[in-house]
C-alpha cells in the first residue's frame, strides 16, 4: 500500500484537465490518502454495510479485502470464471453473505466466515441447455434474509424472489470450521449447504384466468379496480413485445438489445402503514416485510408481502398484495432512507412522492423537463431533522435529485401542506464527454452528490447551495479506468471513498511497472477541512424507525392527526397556489390577446 501526498495543481494544469467554468474558480482538491495494486481485470467493488471489508470481483474469481488496511484477507479462484457484479452484507458478527453474477449470467451465493470464502448456492444452475436461464441481476436484503434475481429464459422474463437460510448457514460454517481443524483441509469436506427457497415467482402483469372484461370501463374500474390496471400493463406488455418480434428479421444483436431494454425494478422494504411488523421483524428491525416492483412500460407500482407462505408448493406466483396506479409509464424510482417514502419518475417531466405511512401519494410535481426523459433519481438530505419530526412527519421535507437522459439535473423540494418547489441545478451539458456517469449521494456528507464525467473528472458537488465543494484527484501517473463505466464503491462507516484508476495519462512517463498496473484509490471525506459542514451525524434509532398500522382504521387515525397538525401549512400553501393560479390566468388571458392582435394585423 502506497501513500500519496501532492502540492496543489497550478492554475494554468487545472483548466487544462478540466476545462470548465467552474475550474477557473479557487476550488480544493483532494488527493488520495492511499493506494494498493488490484487483481487482473477487477470489473466490481464493493464495501460491506458495517464498513470493515471490500470484496472484490475479478477475471479469476473474487478477493475479499480489510476495508483499512487495503490487505487480502481471503480469494475464491476460479480459471476463466469473470465476476462483474458483486454485493456484500452482513449476517452475523463473523459472517457476510456475498452476491455475485458472472459474466455468463450465472448468480452465486459466497459466505465470508472465519478469514474463509464458501459457496452456498447457484441460483440458476444450468441443467437443461435448451432452456439456459440468464440472471441479468441479483441482489441481498439489507443481512441477507431474501435475494432477488431477474431471470430471463427462452425470451421471458421474471423475478424470482428467495428466502435465504442464515441461520442454518451459520450453524453450517462453524461446522465446516471445525472439520476443517480437525483434518488440516482446505476444502468444505462433507458439508452440505442448505437450500434457498423459491419464495415469489413474479412475471410481467396478465390478467387472471377466467376474469370477465367485457362491459363499460366505468363498471370495471367500481368491481375489479385491481384488475383493470393489470389489463391496462398487460395490454403495454404486449406492445412491447409487438415491437420485439417485429425486428426478429434484423440481426441478432439488434434483438438481444431490444430484448434486454424490458426489465424489472425492485426494493426491499421494512415495516410500514399497511404492512406491520411481525414478531420477526420486530427482532430484528430492518428485516424487510414487503417487495416493491415495478416494470418496464408499467403505470402500476406492485407490492407483495414477503412472509406470506404460499397455499400451495406450486403456487408461487401470486397476485400482488396492493396496487398503486398511475396516470403515466415510470421510468424510474428511489427509496427515502428512512424507507417511508417511495419516489416515482414517470414520462413527460412528472414526479410522484408517495408516503407507505398513509399508502397516499405525498405529492405529484410537474419538473420542467421537456427537452429528456428522467433516466435516474434519488432522495438528498439536506438539513437536520429532529426526532420529533420523524415520528410526526407532520410538516417535514422531502427532497429529490432527478438526472434527465440529457445530462440535465433538477431538484424537488416537496411534503405534505407545503409548496412543491422545483429548480435546474444544471443544464444540458454542451459536450458529450462532460455528460455524468455517476451522480451519488454521500450518506455521511450532507447535500454532496459525488459526480463522475465521461471526460474521467470526478467531483463533490453541493446540490442545493449548486456549487462544486471539491476536485478528487489521481496522481498525475494515473486516470479513472473506464470512466463510462467506473468501478468504485463508497465507505459509509469510514467515510472513505474507492475507485479503480488505470489507463496512464499519455503526458506523464512511468519508470517503474507497477505503475502500469490497475490501482485502488483511497479518498478519506473524514479527514479533510474541506467537508467539516458537510459531516452528517448517523441515524439515530427514532429516525430510521417507521409507524406501521395494523388496520384501516389505524391508517385513517394517523392520517387525520397530521392533517390536523399540519392545518396551518396547507392553509398557507393552498393560498399560494391560488396566488399562482391567479397569475397563471392573467399571462395566459394577455397572451391570448397578443396572439389575437398579430392575427389581425
Amino acid at each position: 500500500m502506497s501513500t500519496y501526498s501532492r502540492k496543489s495543481t497550478p492554475d494554468l494544469e487545472m483548466e487544462t484537465a478540466y476545462n470548465t467554468e467552474t475550474s477557473r474558480k479557487t476550488i480544493p482538491t483532494l488527493e488520495p490518502s492511499a493506494a494498493t495494486q488490484l487483481p487482473e481485470s477487477t470489473s466490481c467493488l464493493t464495501c460491506s454495510d458495517d464498513g470493515r471489508y471490500l470484496s472484490l470481483g475479478h477475471s479469476q474469481g473474487l478477493a475479499v479485502w480489510d476495508a483499512s488496511s487495503l490487505i487480502c484477507a481471503a480469494e475464491w479462484l476460479e480459471d476463466r470464471l469473470e465476476i462483474t457484479f458483486i454485493q456484500m452484507t452482513r449476517m452475523a458478527e463473523t459472517g457476510y453473505l456475498l452476491a455475485t453474477v458472472d459474466d455468463m449470467g450465472v448468480a452465486r451465493i459466497f459466505a465470508y466466515h472465519c478469514e474463509g470464502i464458501h459457496l452456498l448456492s447457484v441460483i440458476n444452475v444450468m441443467e437443461n441447455i435448451n432452456k439456459r436461464s440468464i440472471c441479468l441481476t441479483f441482489e441481498l436484503s439489507a443481512g441477507g434474509d431474501y435475494g432477488a434475481a431477474s431471470i430471463r429464459c427462452n425470451g421471458a422474463l421474471c423475478l424470482e424472489i428467495y428466502h435465504l437460510p442464515t441461520e442454518a448457514w451459520l450453524k453450517e460454517l462453524d461446522l465446516a470450521l471445525s472439520q476443517k481443524q480437525d483434518s488440516n483441509s482446505s476444502e468444505d469436506v462433507g458439508v452440505k449447504w442448505s437450500p434457498v427457497a423459491l419464495l415469489i415467482k413474479i412475471k410481467p402483469p396478465k390478467i387472471p384466468a377466467g376474469t370477465a372484461l367485457d362491459g363499460p370501463l366505468e363498471v370495471l374500474q367500481m368491481t375489479d379496480f385491481l384488475t383493470h390496471c393489470l389489463a391496462l400493463d398487460e395490454n403495454m406488455s404486449s406492445t412491447h413485445q409487438q415491437e420485439e418480434q417485429s425486428l426478429d428479421t434484423d440481426a441478432g444483436k439488434t434483438k438481444e438489445t431490444n430484448e434486454s431494454q424490458r426489465c424489472c425494478t425492485h426494493h426491499f422494504l421494512p415495516p410500514c402503514g399497511q404492512f406491520p411488523s411481525d414478531s420477526k421483524s420486530k427482532s430484528q428491525p430492518g428485516l424487510p416485510v414487503v417487495v416493491c416492483v415495478w416494470w418496464s412500460g408499467s403505470h402500476n407500482l406492485l407490492q407483495y408481502l414477503l412472509q406470506r407462505a404460499p397455499k400451495k408448493k406450486t403456487d408461487v406466483e401470486p397476485m400482488p398484495d396492493m396496487l398503486w396506479p398511475h396516470a403515466k409509464e415510470i421510468l424510474c424510482s428511489a427509496v427515502s432512507r428512512c424507507t417511508r417514502y417511495i419516489a416515482l419518475g414517470l414520462v413527460d417531466g412528472v414526479v410522484c412522492v408517495w408516503d407507505r405511512q398513509s399508502g397516499s401519494p405525498l405529492s405529484v410535481v410537474l419538473v420542467s423537463a421537456a427537452d429528456s426523459a428522467f433516466s435516474r433519481m434519488q432522495f438528498v438530505d439536506f438539513s437536520p431533522v429532529s426526532a420529533n419530526d420523524f415520528q410526526t412527519f407532520t410538516t417535514a421535507k422531502v427532497r429529490l435529485l432527478v438526472v434527465c437522459k440529457s445530462g440535465a439535473i433538477h431538484t424537488v423540494t416537496t411534503g405534505r401542506g407545503t409548496q412543491s418547489c422545483t429548480k435546474q441545478v444544471a443544464e444540458r451539458p454542451k459536450h458529450s464527454r462532460a455528460l455524468p456517469t455517476v451522480i451519488t449521494s454521500v450518506p455521511f456528507l450532507q447535500s454532496l452528490s459525488l459526480v463522475v464525467q465521461r471526460n474521467g473528472n470526478m467531483l463533490l458537488q453541493d446540490v442545493i447551495k449548486q456549487t462544486t465543494v471539491c476536485f478528487l484527484i489521481p496522481p498525475t501517473t494515473h486516470m479513472i479506468a473506464t470512466p463510462c463505466n467506473p468501478v468504485y464503491a463508497l465507505n459509509t462507516k469510514q467515510q472513505t471513498l474507492f475507485i479503480k484508476a488505470g489507463d496512464l495519462d499519455t503526458s506523464c512517463t512511468v519508470s517503474s511497472e507497477e505503475g502500469s498496473q490497475s490501482q485502488l484509490f483511497m479518498f478519506s471525506f473524514g479527514e479533510s477541512d474541506i467537508f467539516k459542514q458537510y459531516i452528517s451525524l448517523p441515524d439515530t434509532p427514532q429516525q430510521l424507525q417507521t409507524l406501521s398500522c395494523a388496520t384501516l382504521e389505524e391508517t385513517c387515525d394517523v392520517s387525520l392527526q397530521q392533517r390536523a397538525l399540519s392545518v396551518d401549512e396547507r392553509n398557507k400553501a393552498r393560498a399560494e397556489t391560488w396566488k399562482q393560479l391567479q397569475e397563471t390566468a392573467v399571462m395566459v388571458q394577455q397572451r391570448a390577446e397578443r396572439y389575437k392582435r398579430a392575427a389581425v394585423n
